[in-house]
């Protein structure tokens, strides 16, 4: 089964390309702009034609930033006679991935999914799992916690970048309110890593989750860097885009990706996630459940890949037999990244506290 990685020689793509080539059953093709196994330029009017080219049973889409981004790839993957993939964590695109791609993936009797990546995919896992601990879950809070030494990439930065310092909306207390992207500071522990400021971002979760947990309250999503100066930077940047002042921090992404390595040797040994859920328990009684996700600093972009790497296999073997667009989630349990955890050596834990 050919598996077509657009993006394949990128901090993600070059990753999925490798785990894949684990199995000989499966003949994997790195394509993109500056790939020498297979250009491919999205942009390019003949990008349609030059997938169908390659013959694609599965494209797995890794050539972000998604924000802003159509469904071009996903259309010409479908198509092609292809299963899609992608890692995209723009929330507009995600959110509304299944209604605008669902006829054509229905019409070309194929699985189409939007998110195979870190959001929603795993945090989805991680809630439904959890969720049946409570009578009623009321808030769901999703943060991560890079490792300063981890490998980025421009990509993941401008993604960021597009909305620091602009209005999003995200659900609080019952109400939808404008928060702003690298703001709302808050102080969180993560587990052997103690505690970080976090800030607000813009993410598919903060849209998915309310419609998947029927009752939720509060979706929040915030990220924290490891070293305070880069994050104290972002944040008087983004406040100064939110005062008005048109900063172009997107553009800047490759210098700025630059000038963060130079710091890299402050970095510490992990980074990680905590997703933070709380709710009246079965029985009474109110409690908070935090899963705690810990991994070697080096390896933690390896978690955003699993999703997608896990989806083609199954595809592979012919264990997914919907049809249609949809946003990844329900697809993959918890049990089914213990293994990919187990190779990297990525710890996960619950704690319970009273809430």
């Amino acid at each position: 089964m050919r598996i077509v990685v657009i993006g394949g020689s990128g901090n993600f793509g070059a990753r999925i390309c490798r785990a894949l080539n684990e199995d000989p059953s499966l003949e994997v093709v790195a394509a993109g702009r500056s790939s020498a196994a297979a250009r491919l330029d999205l942009a390019a009017a003949g990008f349609p034609a030059a997938l169908r080219r390659l013959s694609p049973a599965i494209v797995i889409h890794c050539a972000g930033p998604f924000q802003g981004q159509d469904y071009c790839v996903a259309s010409a993957a479908l198509a092609a006679g292809a299963h899609y993939v992608d890692l995209a964590d723009g929330r507009a695109f995600v959110a509304g991935f299944a209604g605008k791609m669902d006829g054509e993936a229905r019409a070309a009797g194929r699985f189409a999914v939007s998110g195979a990546s870190t959001l929603p995919a795993l945090s989805s896992a991680v809630v439904d799992e959890t969720a049946t601990r409570f009578e009623r879950l009321e808030a769901i809070e999703i943060s991560i916690a890079p490792g300063q030494r981890a490998p980025r990439g421009a990509a993941t930065l401008a993604a960021v970048f597009s909305y620091a310092g602009r209005p999003f909306k995200w659900l609080s207390g019952g109400a939808w309110r404008d928060a702003w992207g690298w703001q709302e500071l808050e102080r969180l522990r993560f587990a052997k890593m103690g505690r970080r400021w976090a800030a607000a971002c813009d993410v598919p979760d903060l849209e998915l989750f309310p419609a998947r947990y029927p009752g939720v309250r509060t979706v929040e999503f915030r990220a924290a860097l490891e070293l305070s100066v880069e994050h104290f930077a972002l944040w008087a940047a983004a406040a100064l885009r939110r005062a008005g002042i048109p900063l172009p921090l997107e553009r800047w992404a490759g210098p700025l990706e630059r000038l963060a390595s130079l710091l890299d040797g402050f970095g510490g040994p992990y980074g990680g996630m905590m997703l933070r859920m709380t709710g009246e328990k079965h029985g009474g009684g109110r409690a908070r459940i935090e899963w705690h996700l810990t991994a070697p600093a080096m390896d933690g972009p390896e978690i955003p890949c699993m999703a997608a790497i896990l989806i083609a296999r199954k595809l592979a073997r012919g264990e997914i037999a919907e049809r249609g667009a949809f946003a990844c989630m329900g697809f993959l349990s918890l049990a089914d990244f213990a293994p990919e955890f187990a190779r990297w050596k990525i710890e996960s834990r619950l704690e319970e506290h009273p809430a």
